[in-house]
C-alpha cells in the first residue's frame, strides 16, 4: 500500500476517535484534517510530492469525486432543481457560467502567466461545498429558505463544471509545454520539432473532438444506468423484495459502476458526468409517485457516510499539498485572485442572476456570499496538478490551496461569528441592554 494511503487512513482513523471532543470545542474535521495532514508529510515532503503525482493517486481522486457527485445529487430534495426550482437554475445555469468565465478573466490579468492554464483555474476555484463550513446548514440564525437553496446548489455546481473541466485540463496538458517555452525565449516564435509539434496537434485536437461525445456518452449512461437502478429498486422496495440493507449497497455501488463503465477503453467517457448523472436520474426514478421525492434517510445512510470518510481522506491529503505550495512560492497575486473568488467574483453573478426573482436584496448577498470552497475544489486542483507539467501544476495547486484555506477561515470560522452577531436576538439582547438604566 502506498504510504500516503496508509498514512491517510491512519489521520482519519484518529480523527474518527476523537471527532466528537473536537467538534464540541469548533474544531472542524476537515480543519483538523489539514493540519493532520502537514504534520504527517513535513518530514518528508519529496516523498508526497511523487505520491502526490502518481497514476494510483489520480485513480483514487476520481473514484472520491465520483461518489461526491453521486452523493450531491441523490440528496437533492423535489424536483430536477430540488424545491427551489426556478431559483437554482438561476444559479447553476446563470450565476456559474458567469462566474467561471469572470474567474478566468481575473486570473489572466493578475497571473498572466497562468493563461494556458485559466480554464482549470476558474473550474478548481468555483465550485461550492459547505464541508469546511457545515455549521451554516445548520444554525438557525440563517433562513431556512436560504439554506435549502445553499444546499440544493452545492449538490448541482460540482457536477456541472465537470465537463467543462474535463475538456480545460487536457487542452492545458497539451498547450502548457509550447506556451512555457515560448515564455523561457521571450520570443513569439517557438522552437519546436516537427515530432512535438505533431504530437501537441494530435492531442489538442483530440481534447477538442472528445469533449462533446465524451461528455454525451457520460450523460447516456447516467441516465440510462441511474434512471434503471433506481426504477428497479422503488419496484423492489414497494413489493418488499429488496431491504434498506440491499438499497444502501446498490446505492453506494451504482456510482462505481457508472465511473467504471464510462471509463472503459472503448468508451472513454467522463466518469464524473455519468456517475453525477446517475445519482440524478437515480433520485427522479426512486422517488417517482412519492409525496416529497425524497429518498428515505435510511436508504441514504451508507453513500453519506462513504462520501463523508473519502472526503476526510481528501481534506488530509489538502494538508501536505499545502506545504508543497506555500515552500515551493507564494504570490501575492494569488492571494488577491482567491478573496476575489470568495467574494465578488460570485457575490456580482450570484446577485446579478437573482435580480427579478423572489429573493430580497439582502438574500441574494447573503447566498453570493456564503459559497464556501472544500471536497470538489481540492479533487479538481489534485487532478490537475497530477496531469500537469511543474510550473503549471504549481500554480493550480497554490491557487487551490489558497482559496480552500481562504474558505476555511472566512465561511468556516468569520461567517458564523458574523451571523451570530447580527441574529435578530443578539440585536435585540444588545438594544435592552443599552436601555436599562445603570
Amino acid at each position: 500500500m502506498p504510504s500516503l494511503v496508509l498514512f491517510g487512513l491512519a489521520a482519519v482513523l484518529l480523527w474518527s476517535l476523537v471527532s466528537r471532543r473536537f467538534e464540541r470545542w469548533g474544531v472542524a474535521g476537515p480543519a483538523m484534517l489539514l493540519v493532520l495532514g502537514a504534520a504527517t508529510t513535513v518530514w518528508d515532503l519529496p516523498t508526497y510530492a511523487t505520491a502526490l503525482d502518481s497514476p494510483v493517486t489520480e485513480k483514487i481522486v476520481e473514484v472520491i469525486l465520483s461518489l461526491l457527485l453521486f452523493a450531491d445529487a441523490t440528496e437533492v430534495r423535489g424536483g430536477i432543481f430540488g424545491g427551489e426550482g426556478r431559483v437554482t437554475a438561476r444559479l447553476v445555469l446563470i450565476a456559474l457560467p458567469l462566474s467561471l468565465i469572470l474567474t478566468a478573466i481575473a486570473s489572466v490579468l493578475l497571473i498572466p502567466e497562468s493563461f494556458v492554464v485559466i480554464g482549470v483555474i476558474a473550474c478548481v476555484v468555483m465550485p461550492t461545498d459547505f464541508a469546511p463550513a457545515a455549521r451554516l446548514l445548520r444554525t438557525k440564525r440563517l433562513p431556512e429558505r436560504i439554506r435549502a437553496i445553499l444546499n440544493v446548489e452545492s449538490g448541482y455546481n460540482d457536477g456541472l463544471v465537470s465537463p467543462i473541466f474535463g475538456m480545460a485540463l487536457p487542452i492545458a496538458v497539451v498547450l502548457a509545454p509550447v506556451v512555457r517555452q515560448a515564455i523561457a525565449t521571450g520570443s513569439d516564435t517557438v522552437n519546436v520539432t516537427d515530432e512535438d509539434l505533431g504530437h501537441n496537434v494530435d492531442k489538442m485536437t483530440e481534447a477538442f473532438l472528445n469533449a462533446v461525445p465524451a461528455t454525451l456518452w457520460a450523460v447516456v449512461i447516467g441516465v440510462v444506468l441511474g434512471g434503471l437502478v433506481g426504477l428497479v429498486l422503488r419496484i423492489a422496495r414497494d413489493r418488499n423484495i429488496a431491504s434498506e440493507g440491499g438499497a444502501r449497497y446498490a446505492m453506494l455501488l451504482l456510482p462505481l459502476i457508472a465511473y467504471g463503465i464510462a471509463t472503459i477503453p472503448a468508451l472513454e467517457a467522463n466518469g464524473f458526468v455519468a456517475a453525477f448523472v446517475a445519482g440524478l436520474m437515480y433520485r427522479v426514478a426512486r422517488t417517482r409517485g412519492m409525496e416529497l421525492r425524497v429518498i428515505p434517510h435510511a436508504e441514504l445512510l451508507l453513500v453519506e457516510e462513504v462520501g463523508t470518510l473519502t472526503a476526510n481522506f481528501v481534506w488530509f491529503m489538502l494538508g501536505g499539498a499545502a506545504l508543497l505550495a506555500f515552500t515551493d512560492s507564494f504570490d501575492w497575486r494569488v492571494l488577491v485572485l482567491a478573496l476575489l473568488a470568495l467574494t465578488l467574483l460570485r457575490l456580482g453573478p450570484v446577485y446579478l442572476s437573482l435580480m427579478g426573482s423572489s429573493v430580497g436584496r439582502g438574500d441574494r448577498v447573503r447566498i453570493g456570499l456564503l459559497g464556501p470552497r472544500g471536497t470538489a475544489t481540492i479533487v479538481f486542483g489534485l487532478l490537475a496538478y497530477n496531469a500537469l507539467p511543474d510550473e503549471d501544476g504549481n500554480i493550480v495547486l497554490l491557487v487551490m490551496v489558497v482559496t480552500v484555506v481562504g474558505s476555511i477561515l472566512l465561511h468556516g470560522i468569520a461567517a458564523p461569528l458574523v451571523l451570530r452577531r447580527l441574529s435578530p436576538g443578539n440585536t435585540a439582547a444588545r438594544a435592552e441592554g443599552s436601555a436599562t438604566p445603570h
